[in-house]
């Protein structure tokens, strides 16, 4: 019976249920459907709060103007103009000034490209945000930042004063379209008190599937971003050395994109940055490659500062940071493909000397380099997400709905994961038929005189796996324990190895 019910909401929502009688018995279906219709009411009569926001790039502008176009009314704050009349066009109201973007604003949502920018606009600025936000408010940090620096802004609230502000280390991923419908991945570090304030809003701007809590406070969410950009960072890589490739092979580049993504060499940054590689839609872009390298730098100096081995990352690095000498930095990602072939990709024409043999074997060398590419890639990543004891069922849950996922993650990951706590019983290729496989890959790219930067790091990463004797009579999953977790293994146990 409702009877309870009725009588705890009659006073707030009494014309919900006028059409009930008080002995009437509903069945349970109905009865979630009428205590929906009453919170839908209750909900349609309490005002949202105002937010305020700072950082109306690409994905700030789409997180923005979603909400208010869910009836929140938002404050927006940006350096560039041209973005802040936009937002005004859009139904946001353009603050004054950055503290003004504050004022009265019971939630406010940081997404600034760097970490030096939050610095400025949080604490530095002349007229900061963090002195305008009101007592008790909920301070969301979207950027993505390195994990110490999220700490940071913890303790410098506490020492100015603001511990009354409720702190939430929240990064996004998934792009500026699933930004404006408000499917976002987020992972998001805090208090239990910070996130119980700042969930509802997070809600709002996500999935709520792709909503990732993750225990350990502060900084927590922003390691689970930065694992998960290791496999984003090396993906989007992985697509350009692959088109480049098959390039030089006179592949076709729309058949070989085809091919890929429906094989187990997909991933989800081939499949949305393939079309802007054929289009050579780089400038401006959707994301470009300074953000990117941003991502990575963090991966790579955090990897440093904890003494982890990172080697794919770091190769990543090293490439974008070519990329960007050669003027590509303010253009989209996708256009790194230029590094491995100059020329459009479109423009190659199927040589007329393959046979359909040899367009088969040329397509499967692509699809061999982004197979094992891929596979160091997870490797790295699970490695690294467990160095920093994060919850590992959440991490493979969280990849495989973002943009780091790939078939070779979906079904390897798992196995990883498990070989790590010496439960898995390994399956699949030995390291010795990946490794040949590999090396067939890049001797072809070294005949054509095509750069192969990653396809070699990984190579080298099983040729150190094989230097130590771990080769055919070893599933190829003991590759990733070994590579990664061997020197600590020597380190804890006092083993000597032959040097």
């Amino acid at each position: 019976r409702l009877n309870g019910f009725l009588y705890i909401y009659d006073g707030i929502s009494r014309n919900c249920f006028q059409f009930i009688p008080p002995e009437y018995t509903i069945p349970t279906h109905l009865e979630l459907g009428v205590i929906s219709k009453c919170f839908g009411r209750i909900m349609a009569i309490t005002p949202k709060p105002t937010v305020g926001f700072v950082g109306l790039g690409a994905m700030g502008f789409g997180m923005a103007i979603h909400l208010v176009n869910q009836g929140y009314t938002v404050k927006g704050f940006d350096t560039w103009a041209p973005a802040l009349e936009r937002f005004k066009e859009a139904g946001g109201i353009v603050a004054a000034s950055l503290d003004d973007s504050a004022k009265g604003c019971m939630y406010y949502v940081c997404m600034v490209a760097s970490t030096p920018q939050v610095q400025a606009v949080l604490f530095d600025d002349a007229r900061p945000i963090v002195n305008a936000l009101p007592h008790e408010a909920t301070l969301i940090l979207c950027s993505t930042v390195p994990a110490s620096y999220a700490q940071s802004v913890r303790d410098q609230l506490v020492s100015r004063g603001r511990g009354d502000i409720s702190f939430i280390d929240a990064p996004v991923s998934g792009g500026a379209i699933r930004a404006a419908n408000g499917s976002l991945s987020i992972m998001a570090g805090g208090s239990d008190t910070a996130l119980k304030r700042g969930e509802p809003l997070l809600a709002e701007i996500s999935d709520t599937a792709k909503l990732y809590l993750v225990a350990g406070g502060v900084g927590a969410g922003s390691n689970m971003k930065m694992v998960h950009q290791v496999l984003a960072g090396l993906h989007i890589l992985a697509a350009s050395e692959a088109m480049g490739f098959a390039a030089r092979l006179g592949l076709n580049a729309q058949e070989v994109c085809k091919v890929i993504i429906a094989s187990d060499a997909w991933s989800w940054m081939h499949e949305n940055r393939s079309p802007r590689m054929l289009r050579e839609d780089y400038f401006p872009g959707v994301s470009a490659l300074t953000i990117i390298l941003k991502d990575v730098t963090i991966i790579t100096k955090s990897a440093r500062i904890k003494h982890f081995p990172v080697p794919l990352s770091s190769a990543a690095e090293q490439i974008y940071v070519t990329g960007l000498s050669r003027g590509f930095g303010p253009h989209d990602d996708a256009g790194m493909v230029r590094l491995y072939y100059s020329e459009p990709i479109t423009k190659v024409a199927s040589s007329a000397t393959r046979t359909p043999d040899s367009k088969s074997w040329a397509t499967n060398l692509v699809i061999s380099l982004l197979r094992n590419i891929h596979l160091c890639a997870a490797a790295e990543a699970v490695a690294f997400a467990r160095f920093l004891d994060l919850d590992m069922t959440q991490f493979y849950e969280l990849v495989n709905a973002a943009a780091g996922g790939s078939f070779i993650f979906k079904s390897k990951a798992t196995e990883m994961i498990s070989g790590i706590g010496q439960t898995a019983v390994p399956t699949g290729r030995t390291l010795d038929e990946a490794v040949d496989e590999l090396s067939a890959v890049v001797q072809e790219a070294r005949n054509l005189d095509c750069p192969m930067y990653l396809g070699a790091a990984a190579l080298g990463m099983m040729h150190q796996a094989k230097y130590r004797g771990w080769a055919n009579t070893f599933f190829l999953f003991f590759f990733f324990c070994f590579v990664y977790f061997y020197p600590f293994f020597i380190a804890a146990t006092g083993i000597k190895t032959h040097q």
